[in-house]
C-alpha cells in the first residue's frame, strides 16, 4: 500500500470567461480574486495542508509562464515535487499522461495520484482532505476516483457526473456528460443523479498508465517519448518542443473517463466554485448588504447584487442590478451576471480583429503623458548620437563606415558589410530630412562614393562584404543587401542626391534580373539560390518600396510591394499562433524542427508598422487586423517580463529560443506601436513610452554617450562587447518617428519627388 499521495496541479488554461481580468500572458490561477493570494499560490497551500504527512507537489504550467511561477510559487516550498513545463498546450490528457510518467519514474506504478486544477476555490483544507482521503481506498484497490460536487442550481459552465449506485459514500459512474443546456441543466438538478464534475482525480499511477495504454496509446507513447527527453535543471523539468507537440491535444474526460470501467465518485464535503464566470465570483465572494461584491476603487448607488472591481482607476456605477462590471486599465466588461458566460464570446470576436487587450495585460501605472521622452530623445539623438556617429563612425582613411566601434568610440577594423554601409547613408538621409543641421550631405557623398567604387558585382549588383580597405571580402549578391541600398538611394534622392536615382534604377533592373523567384513572385536570398527562403529579405524589399513610393508617388512601387503583401498571406503569417515563419524550403513551406518554430518578435513589430504603412498607402484595411496580431502576439509572447524586453526568438507558443534582448527589437517597437496608434485600436500612446523608456532604460543609458549597450541578457545584464553601426539605422528610425508622433505629424513622408523622375528608376519593372 501507498503510504503518501503525489499531488499534481494542473495550470495551463488561460480563463477567458474571467476576462479582461483574465488574460493570455496573465490566465486567472495567477490573480488573486479572493484577497488571499493567487488561485495557484492557494492551491498549493491547500495541498501542502495534508494531514497525513507531506505530499510532493508538482505544477504542469506553460513553459511561458516559467519565469511567474518560479518566482511565485517555487518559494513556498514544493516537499520534493518541482515544476513542469508544457513548451506548448495539449490538453489535460496530456498533462495526466505526463503526471503518471513523473509519478511511475519517482514513486512508482502503485504510488496514489491526485491531480487537482490549479484555480478552483474550495472552503477549507479540512474538508478538502477529508474528501480525497475517502476516496483512497477505492482508488488503491484499482479504480479511477472522481470527485462529485452536489449541484445547487442548474449550471451551464459546468461538467455533470451521473451516477447509478452508491455505497459507503462512493457511487458508481454511469457517464459524464459536458456542458448542458439550461433546460437538460435543470432536468440533470431535478433528478438527483448528477453532480458538478470538480475535475479532481485520484488513481494509482499503474491503473492511469493501463487505460491510456488502452484507450489512446496514441497519446501514451507520445508522451512516454517526450518525457524520456525531458531537461532538467534546479528550476524543473522541461518538456522538449518536438515530441510533446506531437502529443495528440484532447481532454482526459474523452480520453479515458468516458470509457473507461470501474470509475467512481466520491461526493465533496467542501464548498466549491470553480470561478469560472464573474457570476460564480459574485457567489463566492463577500458582499454587502446589497448583495454586491466591490473590489477596488469603486462608488456604488442603488446597486444590488452586482459583481464590480476596477484596477487602477475609480469606478462609479448607478442603479444597476444583477451587474458585472469590471475595469482594467485599458477595457471594460460591462453584462449581466446571468450573460458573463459569454465573455467568451467577446474574447472570440477580439481576437478575430486581432484586438492585443485578449494577449497582454497593460501596466496599472501607464504613463499618461504622450510625448514626455521628446527632450530626452531630442538631445540624444541630435547632440550625442548623430555628432559621433558623423565623425568617429566616418572611415577617413579608406572611405565609408566603420563598422562597429568600441566603447571608447573608436573602430574595431571589421569588415564592412554592404547592408550596413547603407543603412548609415539612410540614417544621415533621415537625419537631414528632420532637420539636422550636421554634414549630411558631405557624409552623402562620402558613403554612395565608396559603395558605387567599391561596392558594385559585375552584374549591376552589390557585393556582400568589403574589406576595411573597400577590397571585396564575399561577392555574394544578397537580397537583403539589396534592400539596404534600396531603402538607403530613396531617402538619399530625396535629399537631392544626384546619383542615387541612376543607381536605385540600376539596382531594380539586377533584382529583376537576377534574384526573382519566378515560382511564387519572391526573391532568391541570392542569385540561384532556390534551396532555401527567408522572409527577412523580402521584409525589407517592402520597406524599400513603400519609401519609393512614399517619397515619389509612383504607384508602381506599390505593386512590388503588393506581390510582397501576397506573400505575407500565403506564407508568412501563421493564422493559429499569430507568428511569422521565418525560414522556408525550396517550395515556400516552413522547416521542420526548431528552424520551422522560429519566431523573432522583432519582426513582428517590422512586420507591423509596414503592414499600416501599406494598408494607409493602398487602402487594403483588412491588413491592420494583420497588424495587430502580430504586435499582440509578440508583447504576450516574445517578452521578457523581468526586462520587458524583446526576446531574440521564441516558438510559436513564446517558448524562448534565443534569450538575448538585442537593442534593435525594442526599436521596432516603438515603431509598430506608433503606427498601431490611432487607427481603430486601443490607445497605445502609454505603450509607446513605456517602449521608449525601455530602451533608454536598458539599452541607451548604461552606455556611454552617444553609444548604446546592444545586446542585455535574460537577467537585464549588459551582454554587449562593441556598438555595431547596423544598429544606428533601427534607432534613428524609431526615434524619428517618436519624434513624429508625438509632434502630431501623421505623414511620415511628407516630401514626394516628381512621378516623372521616379520613373526612371523603375522603369525595369514599370
Amino acid at each position: 500500500m501507498p503510504d503518501r499521495i503525489v499531488s499534481f496541479i494542473m495550470s495551463g488554461g488561460v480563463g477567458s470567461r474571467l476576462w479582461p481580468l483574465s488574460r493570455e500572458d496573465n490566465p486567472k490561477q495567477f490573480h488573486d480574486l479572493s484577497g488571499n493570494g493567487s488561485m495557484l499560490a492557494r492551491t498549493v497551500r491547500r495541498l501542502k495542508a495534508w494531514p497525513g504527512g507531506e505530499t510532493p507537489i508538482y505544477l504542469i504550467a506553460s513553459e511561458r509562464h516559467a519565469d511567474r511561477v518560479i518566482s511565485d510559487i517555487a518559494p513556498l516550498g514544493l516537499n520534493g515535487g518541482r515544476p513542469i513545463f508544457e513548451p506548448v498546450g495539449r490538453n489535460t490528457a496530456a498533462a495526466v499522461a505526463v503526471a503518471t510518467l513523473q509519478a511511475i519514474h519517482e514513486h512508482g506504478s502503485d504510488a496514489l495520484v491526485l491531480v487537482v486544477p490549479s484555480d478552483h476555490e474550495i472552503s477549507t483544507e479540512l474538508q478538502f482532505w477529508e474528501t480525497v482521503e475517502a476516496g483512497k481506498a477505492t482508488a488503491e484497490r484499482g479504480n479511477i476516483v472522481v470527485f462529485g460536487i452536489r449541484p445547487t442550481h442548474p449550471e451551464t459552465g459546468y461538467g455533470y457526473i451521473e451516477v447509478t449506485a452508491e455505497g459507503g459514500g462512493v457511487a458508481a459512474v454511469s457517464r459524464f456528460v459536458e456542458k448542458p443546456d439550461i433546460e437538460t441543466a435543470q432536468r440533470y438538478v431535478s433528478s438527483g443523479r448528477f453532480y458538478w464534475n470538480a475535475g479532481i482525480f485520484l488513481f494509482r499511477a499503474g491503473t492511469m498508465r493501463n487505460a491510456l495504454v488502452e484507450f489512446r496509446p496514441d497519446i501514451w507513447e507520445a508522451a512516454e517519448r517526450a518525457f524520456a527527453a525531458a531537461r532538467t535543471d534546479v528550476s524543473g523539468i522541461y518538456l522538449p518542443q518536438s515530441f510533446y507537440a506531437a502529443i495528440p491535444s484532447t481532454s482526459i474526460d474523452y480520453a479515458v473517463m468516458e470509457q473507461a470501467r470501474d470509475i467512481a465518485m466520491v461526493t465533496a464535503s467542501f464548498r466549491w466554485n470553480d470561478l469560472g464566470s464573474w457570476q460564480s465570483l459574485l457567489e463566492a465572494s463577500p458582499a454587502d448588504d446589497a448583495g454586491n461584491v466591490m473590489m477596488g476603487d469603486i462608488v456604488a448607488m442603488d446597486c444590488d447584487s452586482c459583481y464590480l472591481r476596477s484596477q487602477g482607476r475609480l469606478l462609479t456605477v448607478i442603479g444597476m442590478k444583477d451587474a458585472a462590471v469590471v475595469a482594467t486599465p485599458d477595457a471594460v466588461f460591462v453584462a449581466p451576471v446571468s450573460h458573463s458566460q459569454n465573455v467568451k464570446k467577446v474574447v472570440e470576436q477580439l481576437e478575430k480583429s486581432g484586438r492585443l487587450e485578449t494577449k497582454f495585460t497593460a501596466s496599472e501605472d501607464r504613463v499618461v503623458v504622450s510625448g514626455s521622452w521628446r527632450k530626452r530623445v531630442e538631445h540624444w539623438l541630435f547632440d550625442e548620437t548623430l555628432p559621433l556617429w558623423s565623425t568617429a563612425g566616418v572611415d577617413h582613411v579608406h572611405g565609408g563606415f566603420h563598422e562597429a566601434l568600441g566603447f571608447d568610440a573608436r573602430p574595431l577594423g571589421k569588415p564592412k558589410r554592404m547592408r550596413t554601409m547603407a543603412r548609415q547613408i539612410y540614417a544621415f538621409a533621415v537625419a537631414k530630412e528632420r532637420g539636422w543641421s550636421g554634414p549630411a550631405d558631405s557624409l552623402l557623398d562620402h558613403g554612395i562614393g565608396f559603395i558605387a567604387r567599391h561596392g558594385r558585382s559585375g552584374r549591376g549588383g552589390w557585393v556582400r562584404t568589403l574589406h576595411t580597405d573597400g577590397r571585396v571580402a564575399d561577392p555574394a549578391e544578397d537580397a537583403y543587401d539589396h534592400s539596404c541600398v534600396l531603402l538607403a538611394l530613396a531617402h538619399a534622392h530625396r535629399c537631392g542626391h544626384p546619383d542615387a536615382l541612376r543607381l536605385a534604377g540600376e539596382t531594380f533592373q539586377f533584382i529583376d534580373t537576377h534574384l526573382e523567384d519566378n515560382s511564387l513572385n519572391g526573391f532568391l536570398e541570392v542569385p540561384g539560390g532556390e534551396d532555401m527562403h527567408f522572409s527577412n529579405p523580402h521584409m525589407h524589399m517592402l520597406e524599400a518600396f513603400l519609401a519609393w513610393h512614399a517619397i515619389t508617388g509612383e504607384r508602381a512601387y506599390l505593386r512590388r510591394a503588393a506581390r510582397i503583401i501576397d506573400l505575407f498571406r500565403c506564407h508568412f503569417f501563421d493564422q493559429e499562433s499569430w507568428t511569422l515563419s521565418e525560414r522556408f524550403n525550396g517550395e515556400w513551406q516552413p522547416l521542420p524542427g526548431e528552424d520551422g518554430q522560429w519566431t523573432e518578435p522583432g519582426h513582428h513589430f517590422e512586420w507591423a508598422s509596414l503592414l499600416v504603412a501599406f494598408s494607409l498607402a493602398s487602402g487594403q484595411k483588412d491588413l491592420v487586423p494583420y497588424a495587430r496580431k502580430l504586435y499582440s502576439s509578440a508583447i504576450a509572447s516574445g517578452l521578457n517580463r523581468a526586462t520587458g524586453l524583446a526576446y531574440g526568438a521564441v516558438t510559436r507558443n513564446g517558448t524562448p529560443l534565443d534569450r538575448i534582448s538585442r537593442s534593435w527589437p525594442q526599436c521596432e517597437a516603438v515603431k509598430a506601436a506608433a503606427a498601431l496608434d490611432g487607427i481603430g485600436g486601443p490607445d497605445l500612446k502609454p505603450e509607446i513610452e513605456a517602449r521608449v523608456a525601455r530602451l533608454f532604460r536598458w539599452h541607451i543609458d548604461p552606455a556611454p554617450i552617444g553609444l548604446w549597450m546592444d545586446r542585455i541578457d535574460e537577467r537585464g545584464r549588459p551582454a554587449a562587447t562593441e556598438v555595431p553601426a547596423s544598429i544606428f539605422y533601427h534607432l534613428v528610425t524609431a526615434l524619428m518617428q517618436y519624434l513624429d508622433k508625438t509632434a502630431g505629424q501623421v505623414e511620415p513622408f511628407p516630401t514626394r519627388i516628381p512621378e516623372k523622375d521616379a520613373a526612371q528608376a523603375n522603369r525595369a519593372y514599370a
